[in-house]
């Protein structure tokens, strides 16, 4: 079997990117007992890492560079702002010292609604300074690791990955109830 759509592929990886004095760096690991699991071709990984794992087999080992421009991008200057502290009171009309400060990810809504997440980069008397490049904007990814398994998707796996509906008695806060009744899973 290979690495193809509706295929479930369990792989190990290191992922490197390149430090301030040019050498690589580990930044991220998944390890034979914690894989990582994409199902291939639902977008679910960065599509140019899908094409660079098509074709392999269980057992064989890959080592690959994705460039900046297909992985996360460029880091632009204009993903970083800064916003009126305002922002990011609390429900009792103070500052959220507790989720907000530098280095904390804090979920943004853009302007048509969509929830986005940026970093604190610096915090101010009266501003709060936040960065939405993704982290790794601007950096070529070193791929290395081996492709432990490769199965088909189940039919369950795959409505679950198209209609990611997570019903814990959603109470009606999805479009599959009818405010009683979840139609996906039958919960109350």
């Amino acid at each position: 079997m290979v690495v193809e759509n509706l295929k479930v592929v369990k792989a190990t990886y290191e992922l490197y990117i390149a430090g301030e004095d040019g050498k690589e760096e580990l930044m991220e690991k998944a390890t034979a007992e914690t894989p990582l699991v994409w199902c291939h071709g639902e977008g679910m990984m960065l599509p140019a890492f899908e094409a660079a794992m098509a074709g392999k087999e269980a057992g064989e080992n890959f080592d690959f560079v994705l460039k900046a421009a297909d992985a996360y991008g460029e880091y632009l200057e204009e993903g970083v702002m800064e916003l009126p502290k305002t922002m990011f009171f609390n429900g009792d009309g103070e500052f959220d010292e507790e989720r907000v400060y530098v280095g904390a990810i804090v979920p943004m809504n853009t302007v048509d609604g969509q929830i986005v997440k940026a970093q604190v980069c610096e915090i101010t008397e009266d501003k709060v300074t936040i960065d939405l490049n993704h982290p790794y904007a601007g950096e070529d990814l070193h791929f290395k690791g081996q492709i432990l398994d490769i199965r088909d998707v189940t039919e369950g796996e795959l409505k679950a990955i198209r209609n990611p509906h997570h019903c814990g008695k959603c109470h009606s806060k999805c479009n599959n109830c009818d405010g009683e009744h979840c139609g996906d899973c039958g919960e109350a």
